[in-house]
């Protein structure tokens, strides 16, 4: 999928579900239950354990969705998960020469930044979209709104800090998607095994967002 392709549909259902696990049939199981929800971009996170395996896992079991990974570091992380399939790439940080790296592959990269320079240097070096990252620190919606005027031509996803209910507040306040991790995995749920709740609220996030 190129990189318009992949931000067209990802401007279609709104939402990534962001897993991190130190147990890889836990993260499936994550995975499989946000799935079940409707959510079809998934990432899972580069130290989560046996990060590779689980992708190219859920990239067989679900060729329809949108399979990922983030929290990359470094070129050789990066170089890496592009080699497992990862189908889009997550990274904290703006770093010019994983970005290129990226988009000499043909793979969606979401570089993180803090500020416009940041945001403006990852858009410039080929970023398919841009994280704003954390986004609670930066003074949530009102800090991505503010941005709309000067930068509205970047795509932007907030995450760090985007809830179930102030999700539909970033789309509104001009982001393309949303990223979200511990609200769509509470922890007496994720303990409980309680997938079919999981895959509830997760439903919910999709109806809610794929109707902005």
């Amino acid at each position: 999928m190129n990189h318009q392709s992949w931000l067209t549909l990802l401007k279609k259902h709104r939402a990534i579900a962001v897993i991190r696990s130190s147990e890889k049939e836990l993260a499936s199981q994550m995975a499989k239950a946000v799935a079940a929800g409707g959510i079809q971009f998934i990432e899972i996170t580069w130290n989560t354990h046996k990060a590779a395996e689980l992708i190219a896992e859920l990239r067989s079991e679900f060729p329809t969705f949108s399979i990922g990974t983030g929290t990359l570091l470094n070129l050789e992380e990066l170089q890496q998960a592009i080699g497992c399939g990862a189908q889009f790439l997550f990274t904290p940080h703006t770093d010019v020469a994983m970005i290129k790296t990226a988009v000499d592959a043909g793979v969606p990269i979401v570089p993180g930044a803090f500020s416009p320079t940041e945001i403006v240097t990852a858009w410039q070096a080929g970023a398919t979209c841009v994280k704003v990252f954390p986004i609670s620190a930066l003074g949530g919606a009102a800090y991505l709104k503010s941005l709309q005027g000067p930068l509205g031509n970047i795509p932007l996803i907030p995450t760090g800090g985007v809830t179930l209910e102030n999700a539909k507040v970033f789309i509104d306040a001009g982001a393309i998607a949303v990223g979200l991790a511990g609200d769509l995995f509470p922890k007496h749920l994720v303990e409980n095994r309680d997938w079919r709740a999981i895959a509830q609220i997760a439903r919910t996030l999709a109806q809610n967002l794929t109707t902005c």
